[in-house]
């Protein structure tokens, strides 16, 4: 029997077996969020350095609960401008070190209500961030010209949203997120918008390296369970994507050839 194995998600000089990245936030308590991401096999956790306590040494802090068991990474949720994503990234690199801090997922908002990230104010904040030595993962939208051009300022990855933070929609434009693969020399993971096992396995069957979630998972009746379905639809959807997938046609086609048969 051959067994599937897969090549690890490279993102920058960090590389890592599990193509699923998972949030910690809105979890009802830190448990929970343990729990969940635990059996959500994700190596690779974010946190928002703006909205909780990092400092070590305080009583509950995420880097004590998680950064024995996960690589985290700081993210810039809640900057409106560049210079606020850039000051955000430097304290969270003071605060963690290097094995917590240079790798940041880098979020400039442009929109409080749609929360659609501001493309310039990224594309500004990436090539400040890659100057000083970060390794940059920016949330976009899915523009393929946007993601040019994190491409181009250094970036390590690209993060098209699959539709708005929070929504639950899943994947809303297949074809941009097609257009961006094709145009991509660094990896493609998609961002916001998925909702449950099915969206997670559609993206990864596109042909994306990896998803991060955060409320399809903490917003689940049953976290813990929802962890897992996402870490086996993310599996099922990246070997879908590597074993080739028949190719589409209006008629039927016999599974068993009429060619040969008694009477033929």
């Amino acid at each position: 029997m051959q067994t599937f194995l897969d090549e690890p998600l490279k993102l920058g000089p960090f590389t890592f077996k599990s193509r699923l990245l998972a949030g910690t936030g809105k979890f009802k308590d830190a448990q929970e969020s343990l729990d969940a991401l635990t059996a959500s096999g994700a190596e690779l956790v974010t946190v928002a350095v703006r909205r909780v306590n990092l400092a070590a040494g305080t009583d509950g802090n995420l880097l004590d609960l998680l950064g024995s068991r996960f690589t985290l990474l700081p993210n810039t949720a809640g900057c409106f401008t560049a210079d606020d994503a850039v000051r955000t990234c430097h304290l969270a690199r003071e605060l963690l070190g290097e094995k917590h801090g240079r790798m940041v997922k880098l979020e400039v908002i442009g929109d409080q209500q749609t929360l659609f990230p501001d493309g310039a104010a990224t594309i500004e904040a990436a090539r400040r961030l890659v100057k000083d030595g970060f390794v940059v993962l920016p949330y976009i939208t899915d523009d393929p010209v946007l993601a040019l051009r994190c491409q181009e300022a250094g970036c390590a990855a690209v993060m098209p949203l699959a539709a708005p933070i929070g929504s639950g929609l899943g994947m809303r434009n297949p074809y941009n997120i097609r257009i961006i693969l094709e145009q991509a020399k660094v990896p493609v993971i998609v961002d916001a918008g998925v909702g449950t096992a099915s969206d997670a396995a559609q993206v990864m069957e596109l042909g994306c390296d990896g998803v991060l979630m955060n409320t399809a998972i903490a917003g689940a009746r049953q976290p813990v369970w929802m962890a897992e379905a996402m870490r086996d639809a993310v599996k099922a959807g990246r070997m879908a994507y590597k074993a080739g997938r028949i190719p589409r046609k209006l008629y039927a086609t016999a599974s068993s050839p009429l060619d040969g048969m008694l009477g033929t």
